[in-house]
Formats: structure tokens, sequence, C-alpha cells
């Protein structure tokens, strides 16, 4: 497709859908997550409002959000998809400081690029549709790839597909996709399971009183400078 990018093709396909149900970052090594969680919501991304907004609806910093679904953050408040892509930059920029190939490696269209390499191994015949539906698409013998890449729209427009039927595919594709949750490194080192969310309740508390104490450090106009969100 001559003058599209892949991200222009997905953006317009069941594998956007899919992409949208899956972490913001996948395979960061667990010391990188601990070092975005060390640095709780980050200096200068959000308003105090967006990071209180953020805890309220149970995410505890950068690492957290990192290995979040971009559909599940962006149905909080005064969130939105503009709001996930600036994290998503962010978060994209702190990974580059630390892991030297992360930008590459760890962009939205490399990691959408990995994720469509795994649908290419699987058969479009794991799907939850039927056969009938399946020769009628003209999908015999592809690849779960083959199929992500088509337009809801399209698909729909054929009459041989139902908005249930595709919702149901893009859920079995997310499923296939989704990898585990990745272990912190701290919590893996020093805490048994059992004292996991003491853990995670302290951490929280340290990284409020930390975006506190830059809240009151920032000079008044520059709390709202340009890189805030």
């Amino acid at each position: 497709m001559p003058g599209r990018t892949l991200s222009t093709v997905w953006s317009d396909s069941l594998f956007a859908d899919v992409s949208a149900q899956l972490p913001l970052f996948e395979d960061l090594p667990p010391d990188t997550i601990d070092r975005l969680s060390a640095s709780g919501f980050g200096r200068g991304l959000l308003t105090a409002s967006l990071r209180a907004r953020l805890r309220k609806a149970g995410y505890r910093d950068l690492g957290h959000l990192a290995q979040s679904a971009p559909e599940a953050i962006a149905r909080i408040r005064k969130f939105g998809p503009i709001r996930v892509d600036r994290v998503r930059t962010f978060i994209l920029d702190e990974i580059a400081r630390w892991l030297p190939e992360g930008r590459a490696w760890h962009g939205t269209e490399a990691t959408g690029a990995r994720r469509l390499d795994r649908l290419r191994a699987i058969p479009v015949e794991r799907l939850p549709l039927d056969a009938d539906q399946i020769a009628a698409l003209r999908l015999g013998g592809e690849s779960c790839a083959a199929l992500s890449l088509r337009s809801r729209r399209e698909l729909l427009g054929s009459g041989f597909v139902t908005s249930s039927d595709l919702d149901r595919v893009v859920a079995t594709l997310a499923t296939i996709l989704r990898p585990p949750a990745p272990p912190s490194a701290e919590v893996a080192r020093d805490a048994p399971e059992s004292d996991g969310e003491a853990l995670a309740a302290r951490r929280a508390a340290r990284l409020a009183e930390q975006d506190r104490e830059w809240d009151e450090a920032a000079p008044a106009g520059g709390r709202h400078r340009a890189g805030t969100v």
C-alpha cells in the first residue's frame, strides 16, 4: 500500500480495536517497570487533578500505566485518546533513557508489527466464526492477521457478519495476544506474595507525597507549563 504507513492501515481495522485492549507496552524488563514506578506519574506530565483521577481509578504510577490498555485509561474522566497518546509518548521517552534500543523496539508501530507477526502464525479457523462465514469473507486458509487488518465497516457491509460477531473476534484476538503480567522486580525480590498489597499501598503513599512536594516546589506560573496535559 504505497503512501500508507502501518499505523494508517491499522487505524481503520479490527487490529486497532484489538490494540486498544492490549497494554501500552509489553516485554519491558522488570527493572524498567520499577524505574517507571519509582517516578510516580512523571514530573510535569499531568496536573494534580489528573493524577488524583488516575489514583481514584486504581492506577498507581507510570509503571502501572505502561502495562495498562489504552481503552481502559481513556475511560477515566478527563482522559481520552489524545491524552493517552501523550502519556504513551512520555513513557516511551523515559524508556529510551534507560534502554539503548528502547524507542525503536517499544514504539507503537514496532509493537504492533510484532503482534501482527504472532497473528500470522494462527489460522483464522481459531476465531469464533463458522465455516460459512469464513468462506463468504474469502478467508479460507488465511491467518488471523489477514482478518485483523480488515475494516470493521467493510466487514459489516459484507452482510456476512454482525457487530456482535466482530466483537467476539476482537476479544479472542486480544486474548491471544495479551501477555502475562510481568512481575515487579522489587516485589519478587523483597516481598512474599501475601505482602504485595501492603507494599503497593506504601508505594502509592510515597508517590503521592512525592507529587505534592513537586507541586509545591514548582513556581506558580510553571505548574501548568506546556508539557503538562
